[in-house]
């Protein structure tokens, strides 16, 4: 068997996907992309298919190698996207003809269901604290809200008042009954990011997410100190040699690998196994489609130290495309009790509407 060819779709909201073709007729999807950069990552793909078109579909490992280290330069987010979505259709394929999940190819699962949770950002205390309502009746048992606008390096505390105000509002609604994620999008500088942590500590949230950005991790020991409160980040890192100082510094509980960007299935579970090592959870960065979904779901599946997902079901960004509207088999991302059972289907177990792609592309100009 041989790869054949390959074929992109730009949709709404902001998703790229691809679709690999074998010369005997079987297919593998996977999701290329960057946000807001889809068409860099799509000539990356192309200058991939060059290399791709001919070769054995099965040999996973050494195409991800030849893609990574076959130019001089090597990494950033529009390369390593391209070669994530490429990763991902590869294993479709492969599960696809073993008649397997990919998480069996891996290893085999680790557990029966996998624990998903759901934005609810909102701008006000009302309004976060109706959202946290609305999925807690949805059956989600964790949250994840925005916690502020951008910080100057030092700046009034009525900011800091106006992020606990949005978080105390969910613990008032819901108690104890829903865990607490705060994403600070690296919007805050080390200096406010200490105070914000140290006052946000009162509401035992489940995890900080990214208090600063990733070229500054070194401020990471800083907040860890002022902080029982996990800390966690990773969305913006894009490999393996990416994590290997954040693991060695040991100011890090949860990792956020996105299987989009950072090198697909092969380099997460890499990057997951690092992790492990260091005794950090992971829990894989997933605002994008059913394609990029169905690939953590199944790096969760069998991952031990995946200790949530995020999924993108709802999300403010998903205007004019969500994340069940290009699939045919929707059925797969039912939640139950705030869990996901396993996709047992072959590959990624990803039914792709290919017709509703096309259509949509028509629309897309983003």
């Amino acid at each position: 068997m041989k790869i054949h060819h390959i074929k992109m779709y730009k949709v709404p909201p902001r998703w790229l996907f691809l679709k690999i073709v074998t010369d005997s007729g079987l297919e593998g999807w996977g999701e290329p992309i960057i946000e807001g950069r889809a068409d860099t990552v799509r000539t990356a793909v192309e200058e991939f298919a060059g290399y791709l078109i001919g070769k054995d579909p099965f040999m996973i490992e050494d195409h991800w190698q030849a893609m990574y280290r076959g130019g001089f330069y090597r990494g950033g987010p529009e390369v390593m996207s391209a070669i994530a979505g490429i990763d991902q259709a590869l294993w479709d394929i492969k599960g696809k003809f073993y008649q397997a999940p990919v998480y069996e190819l891996l290893g085999g699962a680790c557990r029966e269901k996998i624990r998903v949770y759901r934005w609810i950002g909102g701008d006000r205390p009302s309004a976060v604290r109706e959202a946290a309502l609305e999925a807690h009746k949805q059956g989600y048992s964790a949250v994840k809200m925005n916690a502020t606008e951008e910080m100057h390096y030092i700046d009034h505390f009525s900011k800091i008042e106006a992020v606990c105000e949005r978080v105390a509002a969910i613990r008032d609604a819901l108690g104890g009954q829903m865990d607490i994620a705060v994403d600070f999008h690296g919007r805050v500088h080390k200096s406010m990011a200490k105070v914000l942590a140290k006052e946000l500590e009162q509401f035992h949230l489940m995890f900080l997410e990214e208090p600063v950005l990733s070229q500054n991790n070194e401020a990471l020991r800083e907040i860890a100190r002022v902080t029982a409160t996990p800390v966690a980040t990773g969305e913006r890192m894009f490999s393996r040699w990416e994590f290997k100082q954040l693991l060695q510094d040991g100011c890090v509980d949860v990792i956020q690998p996105d299987l989009s960007h950072a090198g697909g299935i092969s380099e997460c579970r890499k990057i997951a196994s690092m992790a492990e090592a260091y005794d950090v959870a992971v829990a894989p960065h997933c605002p994008l489609g059913p394609v990029a979904l169905g690939s953590c779901i199944q790096l969760d599946t069998c991952t031990p130290n995946v200790f949530i997902q995020e999924q993108s079901l709802g999300i403010h960004y998903n205007k004019g495309g969500d994340l069940l509207d290009y699939i045919s088999n929707p059925e797969i991302y039912r939640y139950h009790q705030g869990f996901i059972e396993l996709i047992r289907e072959p590959g990624l177990g990803v039914q792709v509407n290919e017709e509703r792609l096309a259509e949509a592309e028509k629309g897309c100009k983003g």
